[in-house]
C-alpha cells in the first residue's frame, strides 16, 4: 500500500470517529499532473467549521516550495513555478476545535513544452543520402517518451526511451533516420510525432507533432551561356549574354568578370547580361554561375572587343583621268567613324593646288582648273580616335579636247594629186597618240607618235597622205581617226574622228561655141553665140571680149551671148570660159561685122609730082573696113596692071618717066566696093 493510500484510510477512519458534520475537501481531489514551469494551486476547504485552522506539509516533510494563503474556511498552496522539488504528496491538515482532519494531494511533474523539431543534415538533394533528426527538447520523464518518424504515410522509425533515469532533469531526446530522397518525394510530408505516456491511468498520452514539407533539390548543372551577336565585337557595339542553368530549386544566376589579379568582379544577378557601347577594356572572361541551396555550376565565355574598324573610300576610284582645263572633285568618305579628321597631301609633298572641304564623314579635294601641276598621287589620311587609315588616288592628265581636223591642199580634181592633212590640236600625252587616215574602209596611212617629250606640254600633231582622186572616189568618206591609248584611264572618249565625204571634181573640157547665124555679119544684124562645157561640177559659163592689150572684158555669165543690131566696133575676138573648182576651159570665136567700103584715101608720098630717080609711095587706105580687099592698079591703054601692095601701100624706088600715069585703088568686100585714083607726074 502506498503512502497516499494509507493517509486516505487514516482520514476516513478519523472522520468516522469525528462528528460527521465537520468535513474537509481538496481541489484537485487527490492527484494533479503539473508541467514544469506552470503555476499550480492546491486548495483545502472545510465545511461545518466556522474557524478552522490549516497546515500544509509534504508526506516526507520536505520543504513546501510554495506559498500558503488561508482565508476563512479555505487554504491554498500556490507553487509558481512548479519544479522537480514539488513532486510530492502534499497533506492539508484542518483543525476545528478539538477535531482534526487531513487530506492529501499527489503532485506529479512532467515536461513536454515544445513541439518536436525536424532537422536535416543538409538540403535534400535527389540521389544523395541525408539524415533527418527529430528532436524533442526539455522532456520529463523521458522514460515515458515515444517518438515516430514518418514520410508521408510510411513509418520510417519508431523509438521509445525506457532507460533508467539517474536523476530528475529535463532531457532532449532525438530520433535519427538516414534516407536517400528522390524527385518523387517532392510534396510529401515529413512527420515527427512525440508521445509522453505519463501515467498508466491516462488513456490518452500527451502528444505533439511537427510536419515538414519535403522539398527535394538538385544541384545546378548544364549551365550554358549564349552570346548574341558574337564573342568578337567592335568598339561601341553591344552584346547580350544569356545564361541558363538547370536545378531544383531553379538556380540563381550570378554574373561576374575575371579580373587580372584573379578576383571576380560582380556584375549582375539577372539571367541576361547586356553590355552596351563596349570599349576595348571590356574584353575578358565573363563567368555565369548557377547557384542554389545545394551547389553551384558555372560556364564562362571570353569576349574580345576590337577597335571599331572604319573604312575609307576614295572616289571616283584608285585612278582618275582629268582633262586639262576641266574641274575635278575627288571625294574621300568614311564609314564606321563618327568624328573623323581628314588631311590631304601629295605623295611627293608637292602643293595641293586645290581646295579642300570637309564636313561630317566626307572630305572633297577640288582641282579647278586642272593643269599639269595637278598630275600627282593624292593621299587622303583619315584619323579616327587612335587609328589612322590612308587611301590614295592617282590623278592622270590628258588633253584631247576636240576631234581631228581634215585639211586638203586643194579641191578634189579627177586625176590631180591631192595632199590630205589630218591634224589633232592640243594633245597630251603625245606618246600615246595614234592617227589613222582611211578612204572608205581602206587604211591609207597610220602613225603612232612614240617620241619622247622632254616637258609636259600640249602638242598639235598631223598625218599627211597624197593620193590621186578619181571619179570612183565620189561618195566615199575620208576618215581621220585619232586614238589616245591610255588603257588604264577611264574616260570618254579615247577615240575621236572626223569624216568628210569625197566629191571629186572634173575640170571643164570640150568647150564649144555655136554662132548663129554666122561669125561674119553685116552691120546692123543680130547674132547669138552659145557656149557649152563639160565638167564636174557643171562649169559656169563666162563670156568676155579680148581687148587689144590682151585683157578680157567680162560681158555675161549666160550660156548664150546675144548681140542685137551690131556695129562695126562689135567686131573682135569673143572668149567663152567654162569654170568650176577644178579649172577653166576656154574657147574663142572671131566676130566680123562688115560694112561697104567708104572713106577710101589714095595718096602719093612725098607728092604726086616727083623727079625722076625719086622714091614715091602710093598708099590706099579704107578707114571703116579693115577686112576689105585693097586692090591697087596702074591704068594703061593696053590694060590695067595690078600692083603688089603691102597693106595697101606700093613703093616706087627711083621713079622713071614711065612710072608716071594714073593709079587706081579699089576697096572691095562682100558688101560692096569703092574706087579712088590719082595721077603721078614724073619729071625728067
Amino acid at each position: 500500500m502506498s503512502q497516499s493510500e494509507a493517509t486516505e484510510e487514516g482520514v476516513i477512519a478519523h472522520l468516522g470517529e469525528a462528528a460527521q458534520a465537520f468535513k474537509i475537501e481538496t481541489s484537485p481531489e487527490s492527484r494533479i499532473l503539473a508541467q514544469v514551469g506552470d503555476s499550480v494551486s492546491l486548495t483545502c476547504s472545510t465545511m461545518d467549521c466556522e474557524s478552522p485552522r490549516f497546515s500544509w506539509r509534504t508526506q516526507i516533510d520536505s520543504p513546501l516550495n510554495g506559498k500558503v494563503k488561508t482565508e476563512g474556511t479555505k487554504s491554498t498552496l500556490i507553487m509558481n513555478p512548479v519544479g522537480f522539488e514539488n513532486e510530492h504528496s502534499y497533506l492539508c491538515t484542518a483543525t476545528c476545535g478539538s477535531r482534526k482532519l487531513e487530506k492529501g494531494i499527489q503532485v506529479e511533474i512532467y515536461s513536454f513544452p515544445k513541439d518536436p523539431e525536424i532537422h536535416l543534415s543538409g538540403p535534400l538533394e535527389a540521389g544523395k543520402p541525408i539524415t533527418v533528426k527529430c528532436i524533442v527538447r526539455d522532456v520529463y520523464p523521458f522514460d515515458r517518451l515515444e517518438m515516430d518518424l514518418l514520410k508521408g504515410n510510411n513509418l520510417m522509425k519508431n523509438q521509445d526511451f525506457a532507460e533508467d533515469m539517474d536523476k530528475k532533469s529535463l532531457e532532449t531526446k532525438s530520433l535519427e533516420v538516414t534516407f536517400t530522397p528522390v524527385i518523387e518525394d517532392i510534396g510529401k510530408a515529413l512527420v515527427c510525432r512525440a508521445q509522453l505516456h505519463i501515467s498508466e491511468t491516462d488513456s490518452d498520452p500527451k502528444e505533439k507533432m511537427t510536419t515538414k514539407q519535403l522539398q527535394v533539390y538538385s544541384s545546378p548543372k548544364n549551365t550554358v551561356i549564349t552570346v548574341n551577336p558574337s564573342t568578337s565585337l567592335q568598339e561601341n557595339s553591344s552584346v547580350t549574354m544569356t545564361c541558363s542553368s538547370e536545378g531544383l530549386p531553379a538556380p540563381k544566376i550570378i554574373w561576374s568578370k575575371k579580373l587580372e589579379d584573379g578576383n571576380m568582379q560582380p556584375l549582375s544577378e539577372n539571367a541576361t547580361l547586356t553590355l552596351i557601347a563596349m570599349r576595348m577594356e571590356d574584353s575578358g572572361i565573363y563567368v555565369c554561375e548557377g547557384v542554389n541551396l545545394i551547389g553551384k555550376d558555372r560556364d564562362e565565355v571570353q569576349l574580345s572587343v576590337q577597335e571599331k574598324p572604319f573604312t575609307v573610300e576614295i572616289s571616283p576610284g584608285p585612278r582618275i583621268a582629268a582633262q586639262i582645263g576641266d574641274s575635278v572633285t575627288v571625294t574621300c568618305s568614311v564609314r564606321g567613324c563618327e568624328s573623323p579628321t581628314f588631311s590631304w597631301r601629295t605623295q611627293i609633298d608637292s602643293p595641293l593646288s586645290g581646295k579642300v572641304k570637309s564636313k561630317g564623314p566626307k572630305s572633297t579635294l577640288t582641282l579647278s582648273p586642272v593643269s599639269f601641276e595637278n598630275e600627282h598621287y593624292y593621299l587622303c589620311t583619315v584619323t579616327c580616335g587612335r587609328k589612322k587609315l590612308e587611301k590614295g588616288i592617282q590623278v592622270e592628265l590628258y588633253s584631247f579636247p576636240r576631234g581631228p581636223e581634215i585639211e586638203m591642199s586643194g579641191p578634189l580634181v579627177n586625176g590631180n594629186p591631192l595632199t590630205v592633212n589630218c591634224k589633232v590640236p592640243n594633245v597630251y600625252p603625245l606618246d600615246r597618240l595614234e592617227l589613222e587616215l582611211l578612204k572608205g574602209d581602206t587604211l591609207m596611212k597610220n602613225k603612232v607618235f612614240l617620241e619622247e617629250v622632254e616637258m609636259k606640254s600640249l602638242e598639235t600633231k598631223s598625218l599627211e597622205v597624197t593620193f590621186i582622186p578619181t571619179i570612183e572616189d565620189t561618195g566615199k568618206v575620208l576618215v581621220c581617226r585619232a586614238k589616245l591609248h591610255i588603257d588604264e584611264m577611264e574616260f570618254e572618249p579615247k577615240q575621236r574622228q572626223s569624216i568628210q565625204t569625197l566629191n571629186v571634181n572634173v575640170a571643164p573640157r570640150d568647150t564649144t561655141i555655136l554662132v548663129s547665124p554666122s561669125s561674119i555679119l553685116e552691120e546692123g544684124s543680130s547674132v547669138n553665140m552659145t557656149c557649152s562645157s563639160d565638167g564636174l561640177p557643171t562649169p559656169k559659163i563666162q563670156w568676155s571680149k579680148l581687148r587689144n592689150n590682151g585683157d578680157l572684158q567680162p560681158l555675161a555669165e549666160n550660156t548664150t551671148l546675144t548681140l542685137i543690131s551690131t556695129k562695126m566696133e562689135d567686131s573682135g575676138i569673143y572668149v567663152c570660159e567654162g569654170i568650176n573648182q577644178a579649172g577653166i576651159s576656154r574657147k574663142e570665136v572671131e566676130l566680123i561685122i562688115q560694112v561697104a567700103p567708104k572713106d577710101i584715101q589714095l595718096t602719093a608720098f612725098p607728092s604726086e609730082s616727083v623727079r625722076e630717080g625719086d622714091t614715091v609711095i602710093i598708099s590706099c587706105t579704107c578707114g571703116n573696113a579693115p577686112e576689105t580687099w585693097i586692090i591697087l592698079k596702074k591704068k594703061a591703054k593696053t590694060g590695067d596692071t595690078v600692083l603688089k601692095s603691102i597693106d595697101g601701100a606700093y613703093t616706087i624706088r627711083k621713079a622713071q618717066l614711065e612710072d608716071a600715069g594714073i593709079y587706081e585703088c579699089e576697096s572691095k568686100n562682100e558688101i560692096g566696093s569703092q574706087l579712088r585714083s590719082l595721077t603721078l607726074d614724073v619729071k625728067g
